[in-house]
């Protein structure tokens, strides 16, 4: 009987590691609006937030590296249009793009200007993670 337990246990622990990883998106999810990033920072322990704009040559040399960061690690990555959204550029006092923000249990942690390496992002999301 006991071995029927731990089997059991195990699955149990498998299906828990299953759901853990299922809920970190695989890919940036763009922000919708102050009340969408507020969800975004409450579901995720560790949120990676790309302050961006489509006419910014550093942020589309930027948008592969922040791919790979969201599939490779266990934050969330979002994605904020300072056009768009200009009312969270603002609260977020983003005045060059890109912009990242590391906010750690809903709070902003530390933040980068311009141009990241993939293992300075990495690095810095895992000290967290």
């Amino acid at each position: 009987m006991s071995d029927a337990g731990d089997i059991e246990d195990i699955r149990e622990q498998k299906k828990e590691q299953l759901r853990s990883q299922a809920e970190t998106p695989d890919e940036p999810v763009h922000v919708e609006g102050s009340d969408h990033l507020e969800e975004l920072l409450s579901e995720h322990d560790v949120v990676l937030a790309d302050f961006y704009a489509d006419w910014c040559g550093p942020c589309k040399m930027l948008e592969p590296t922040v791919e790979s960061v969201a599939e490779s690690t266990a934050a969330a990555v979002v994605k904020v249009d300072i056009d768009a959204h200009q009312e969270l550029a603002a609260q977020y006092q983003v005045q060059g793009v890109p912009t990242l923000y590391l906010f750690v249990d809903g709070e902003p942690e530390d933040r980068m200007v311009g141009v990241q390496d993939e293992a300075t992002l990495v690095e810095a999301v895992e000290a967290h993670a």
